[in-house]
């Protein structure tokens, strides 16, 4: 076979080799998403319903590849959730390529409550578990507290966390750790919908319209369902900018077929 014809063929293969490689990708090594935090983020017993942690809808996102797997509690802070023995457990099955999701700071930052933890501790904590993860090869995600439903008079969203979330960020920032900003972020949607439809959002019933709840109920710290899927979504937008590789595992949606 004559050099230039040699050539050519040569060329011609690795093309056909190349596409052949291209076409070709290993399965994905299935992961966990380890959630820790308080009641904003948790799953909730039949009795709460129809309150909703964020992290409940969030499970839904991903494919077969990925566990969510949800440890946060009510009532919890950064300093009861290692005292309790809450985080060992984690700690000890973190594997590499798994995620861990940190959002604290509803029950941190509450001086009348025994779960309050003091600013130097409340980033002592965070760094732990970043620390521990890392160790691990796991890769941590940082998540200031989601906001508060509070409106001023003139109908202005009211920053619910303006001590502790900096806090995060600045953890975040001083150990180059991935941030949520959920805090702004809902702050965001509820200034979209306003003080009357961002109630939708929340645990809000009357009197006699749910058994759960006889007396009727408003609170603007945890969510309805409707409220959740929102957070959930939120979050969910942050992760496709912040974590590109987890965000390839999201559910795909199915081409329509006419």
């Amino acid at each position: 076979m004559n050099t230039p014809i040699l050539k050519k063929y040569l060329a011609y293969s690795l093309v056909i080799v190349g596409l052949a490689f291209a076409a070709f990708k290993l399965p994905q090594k299935h992961i966990t998403v380890y959630m820790i935090g308080d009641s904003t983020m948790s799953i909730k017993e039949k009795r709460a319903y129809p309150e909703t942690g964020w992290g409940m809808p969030f499970a839904n996102f991903f494919d077969t590849t990925v566990t969510i797997d949800n440890r946060a509690k009510n009532g919890r802070s950064t300093k009861s959730f290692i005292a309790e023995g809450l985080w060992q457990p984690v700690a000890d099955n973190l594997k590499e390529g798994d995620y861990l999701f940190i959002q604290f700071g509803h029950n941190d930052e509450v001086k009348t409550k025994a779960t309050y933890t003091s600013e130097e501790d409340y980033k002592k904590y965070l760094l732990q578990f970043v620390t521990v993860a890392r160790s691990k090869k796991a890769i941590p995600i940082l998540i200031t507290p989601v906001t508060r439903r509070q409106f001023d008079a003139n109908g202005k969203v009211i920053a619910t966390h303006p001590i502790y979330t900096p806090l995060v960020k600045q953890v975040a920032q001083e150990n180059h750790v991935l941030l949520i900003d959920l805090d702004q972020k809902s702050q965001d949607l509820l200034q979209e919908l306003g003080p009357d439809k961002s109630q939708l959002l929340y645990n809000y019933l009357v009197a006699g319209e749910h058994p759960n709840y006889p007396d009727g109920k408003q609170d603007n710290t945890h969510f309805s369902e409707l409220g959740a899927r929102r957070i959930a979504e939120l979050v969910l937008a942050e992760v496709r900018t912040v974590a590109p590789e987890l965000a390839e595992r999201i559910i795909k949606p199915k081409p329509v077929t006419k």
